[in-house]
């Protein structure tokens, strides 16, 4: 879940480390001279990742992250293809011009290089928000000139026998036009959300119920990793998988084949046999793409508490309408055992907060085992963790491994760090009540953040149990197109019901309950100022695509039509969520979340889609343009892409790798073009 921090770097050092005011001085002034913020691009902001503490790992360790970096980025473009049929053959004609030397209009030269840079901060030709498409701000002409410019200088722009003047033709409305495939992920209610959307996992002319009764008489063997095609007449999976030992090849074959060829070399500098071990079995899977085998992965990965971990493979549903195809994602990073103490002292608490939540006790977990906890230091993240990145991670998804084996929670520190540095504190000057609530934010925002992400992952999403009404499937099966949405307002909802709860002192978050009381007030006018601030970040949509969005604008809405917690005011023609009462906000909170862990455990999608489509779905269109008019002139960005550190071995002269040096590109063109020539020899052909 995405959270963006505008509150200082020191008080979040402080919290996190528990380090004296002068150390975190000079930390603080050596990270204030750096460059973070390096171009706005569209509604998206640039931003330097950096790997503090990459340079004290063993060379063992930095070896083995090296091998895993290249694994994350030999299969990144699985995600791109993931996003549209057409899009990595987008990317690459837009590559390919970006990079050619030929005489082109600077001005359309600038056009196609904005396009090209958003498209490399979304994966894609959609808003990562919106779910919708953007195209150039050229003409078709002026992209077509430009292009046979590029192609007569040199430039590579087509293949098996098809001229440029017919796949420009071929292309043209997946560019140009906005009402063609103009939605990523469909899921307006009466609308089919398969027909209605162009993510890259089902074939062209299947609809929703088509699909839904297919799966429903159980030929869906693979629901995590295939694409649903009708062949012949007949529906079918292609399975996503590299094949071996007499598993024919599958989809992607070539772009898993390239990773595993790197995760088996990092086998060799892996931590531990238990580590190699994981990484073994995320091999296997990705040669069979049997969900046997990714079970075994993830309960394997979930007891594995090494300092270099990762994150890798087909992970999150939030791209399909139905909730079941997992965008690939992977993300590497190195735990920072200074400032872990805050998330695995939560964890060791993860039992007490479970039997304190305010839903019945039939849907309360025994947690035999505390769940991993870190503070970690992202070295890469792509697919569906890159360059758009989390701040916080709650994993294995599968509820029944969820509740016997437990889960792993990862709070990404240097994501909130590049953040922090790369805004300010305009918008909670814009949208707080007043100056009480913009001094709570400079106080206590920091610590209100952290402790807001380190719960909704580590007790949010690690808590609660299905009933035994669902004969041990997983609760997503019986929400599809609502589970995501649901599942992230519950883990929300846990956070803010904890907000100022007593144990937080025993945490170390506060020194006393009366602060724990002032930052858990702080999170909750944090959670408010969200649900109206975030309709900065949806253009002119008329409703809400994004799950995390969705859950957002659910819980305030709710609260504000439901409770007399919250008022509506307007004060020189802007309008302002003020809390009034506290208490009352927090007895909504519990009866919400009650409601929503019941949907949740009893796979109840009647109320969930009635719940969601009335608090989450529609916007006030009035409040969205007032919202966006008052922050044009702040210079802020919906969201923000990474460019991530860059690793490089140092070899000896048998060309033994003897160490590995981590340097910052401060260029997203240059590192995407890298990633872009480092993929290329194995990808998967395709037909256009």
């Amino acid at each position: 879940m995405q959270r963006i921090l505008f509150s200082s770097i020191i008080m979040t050092m402080m919290v996190l480390s528990g380090c004296t005011s002068d150390r975190q001085e000079s930390k603080t002034t050596n990270q204030e001279e750096r460059k973070y913020l390096l171009e706005k691009v569209g509604p998206a902001h640039v931003v330097q990742l950096y790997a503090d503490g990459f340079d004290q790992l063993s060379t063992r360790e930095k070896v083995f992250a090296y091998y895993m970096y290249l694994a994350s980025i030999a299969a990144r473009d699985i995600a791109i293809d993931q996003h549209h049929r057409n899009a990595l053959e987008v990317r690459d004609l837009f590559e390919e011009i970006h990079k050619s030397p030929a005489s082109i209009d600077p001005v359309v030269k600038g056009k196609i290089t904005a396009y090209l840079k958003l498209f490399w901060v979304n994966n894609g030709f959609y808003d990562h928000l919106t779910a919708q498409k953007f195209v150039p701000a050229c003409t078709f002409e002026e992209f077509a000139q430009a292009a046979d410019a590029a192609q007569k200088a040199g430039a590579q722009l087509t293949a098996n026998g098809e001229t440029l003047e017919k796949k420009l033709a071929r292309l043209r409305p997946i560019i140009f036009d906005p009402k063609v495939d103009p939605l990523q992920t469909e899921k307006s209610p009466g609308k089919d959300w398969i027909k209605g959307g162009a993510v890259n996992f089902y074939g062209p002319g299947l609809s929703y119920a088509e699909v839904q009764k297919w799966a429903a008489a159980g030929n869906e063997k693979n629901p995590l990793n295939s694409t649903v095609v009708r062949e012949k007449g007949k529906i079918l999976e292609k399975v996503w998988r590299a094949g071996a030992d007499g598993v024919p090849p599958g989809l992607y074959a070539a772009e898993l084949n390239a990773t595993i060829t790197y995760l088996e070399k990092a086998i060799l500098y892996a931590a531990s046999e238990h580590q190699a071990e994981t990484i073994r079995l995320l091999v296997r899977f990705f040669q069979t793409g049997e969900m046997d085998d990714f079970r075994k992965f993830n309960i394997h990965w979930v007891s594995d508490s090494s300092k270099i971990d990762f994150i890798h493979g087909f992970i999150e549903v939030y791209l399909d309408p139905r909730g079941q195809k997992a965008e690939f994602e992977s993300l590497l990073y190195f735990t920072d055992p200074e400032q872990t103490a805050m998330m695995q002292k939560l964890a060791t608490f993860a039992q007490y907060f479970e039997d304190k939540a305010p839903w019945k006790d039939e849907y309360k977990k025994k947690i035999d085992r505390s769940p991993i906890a870190n503070v970690i230091s992202v070295i890469v993240a792509t697919g569906g963790t890159g360059p758009i990145a989390p701040l916080g991670i709650n994993l294995p998804n599968e509820q029944a491994i969820r509740e016997q084996y437990g889960s792993k929670s990862v709070l990404l520190n240097n994501v909130q760090l590049a953040y922090d540095h790369s805004t300010g504190m305009d918008l909670t000057k814009e949208f707080a009540w007043d100056e009480e609530e913009v001094r709570n934010q400079e106080l206590y925002g920091a610590r209100a953040n952290n402790l807001h992400t380190a719960m909704h992952e580590v007790i949010g999403h690690g808590s609660g149990k299905t009933s035994p009404k669902l004969g041990g499937k997983d609760p997503s099966d019986f929400l599809p197109g609502y589970y995501n949405t649901l599942e992230e307002t519950r883990s929300d909802l846990v956070a803010l019901w904890n907000a100022w709860d007593q144990k937080l002192v025993d945490i170390g978050v506060a020194k006393d309950e009366a602060e724990a009381r002032m930052i858990g007030e702080t999170m909750f006018q944090q959670q408010v100022r969200t649900g109206i601030n975030q309709l900065r970040r949806i253009g002119k949509s008329e409703q809400l695509e994004q799950d995390h969005l969705k859950n957002r604008q659910l819980i305030v809405t709710y609260i504000i039509r439901n409770s007399g917690a919250i008022k509506v005011e307007q004060r020189n023609g802007k309008t302002y969520y003020h809390i009034v009462d506290y208490d009352a906000m927090r007895s909504s909170v519990g009866e919400l979340l009650a409601e929503v862990m019941r949907m949740k455990a009893e796979g109840d999608l009647a109320a969930a889609k009635t719940l969601i489509d009335t608090y989450g779905l529609k916007v006030d269109v009035r409040l969205r343009d007032e919202v966006q008019g008052r922050v044009k002139d702040l210079n802020l960005a919906p969201y923000t892409g990474f460019v991530m550190p860059k690793l490089e071995p140092v070899n000896d002269p048998t060309a033994k790798i003897v160490d590995v040096k981590v340097s910052y590109p401060l260029d997203l063109a240059t590192q995407m073009l890298e990633y872009s020539a480092f993929t290329k020899p194995f990808r998967t052909k395709r037909t256009p």
